[in-house]
């Protein structure tokens, strides 16, 4: 378990920020899932979910960096919750799939020209001997808005998404799980990006992540 406990360059467990969160939300219990379910709920509601911070710099993926910025998608606040575990001794990993959201905005289907969320993040914890998910993405308030219950974890059981919101819609399916890794792949997150919305790595992409930041300010 020596890699899912040391600082990575991503889940960056070392970084003073990380590890004073770690610290102030981890709770007075020993018990590693007490402390687990403790730092989930911390790092969903203290990073605001907003899916209109991505960018191609590899810094932003850092958890250091989500919780420095307060908002952040998916993968940033997985690193952040996994940064913390290994902190407090809890092995950690990320994992990534691909999902479809169907009850995403008109806006963002737009300018991703998909429904398909590719590279969704999430954390692995390895508590009472078996790796458990946990899923920090969506804050509270943001469940509310959608009419989503916010996704609890009990550090047992794997905490992924509902599939459906309090109207019965159906709400996150997963497509493809691409696996869980010691921190995240560079190479192969950005490549898959790449290759699903490729209108994000081209000449305009600048402007029309432009476009996602602005359309977050008047929202």
């Amino acid at each position: 378990m020596h890699e899912y406990l040391s600082p990575g360059r991503f889940i960056d467990s070392d970084h003073p920020a990380v590890v004073e969160f770690a610290e102030k939300h981890r709770g007075s219990s020993r018990d590693p899932v007490e402390q687990a379910i403790n730092l989930y709920g911390a790092v969903r509601e203290a990073v605001r979910y907003n899916p209109y911070t991505f960018s191609r710099d590899p810094a932003t993926l850092r958890g250091s960096y989500a919780l420095a910025t307060g908002e952040s998608y998916c993968v940033p606040k997985a690193t952040l919750l996994a940064g913390c575990a290994r902190h407090c001794g809890i092995p950690a990993r990320i994992g990534l799939a691909d999902v479809r959201n169907h009850l995403s905005t008109p806006r963002l289907i737009e300018l991703l020209r998909s429904d398909v969320f590719a590279m969704h993040g999430y954390t692995e914890l390895y508590l009472q001997g078996r790796w458990v998910k946990a899923t920090p993405a969506f804050n509270a308030r943001l469940c509310e808005l959608f009419d989503v219950p916010p996704l609890e974890f009990d550090g047992r059981n794997d905490s992924v998404f509902h599939p459906f919101n309090r109207q019965g819609l159906q709400s996150m399916e997963y497509l493809v799980d691409h696996g869980q890794f010691v921190d995240v792949p560079e190479d192969f997150f950005f490549k898959h990006l790449e290759q699903c919305y490729p209108h994000l790595f081209g000449d305009q992409s600048a402007a029309l992540l432009g476009d996602m930041q602005s359309d977050l300010s008047r929202a």
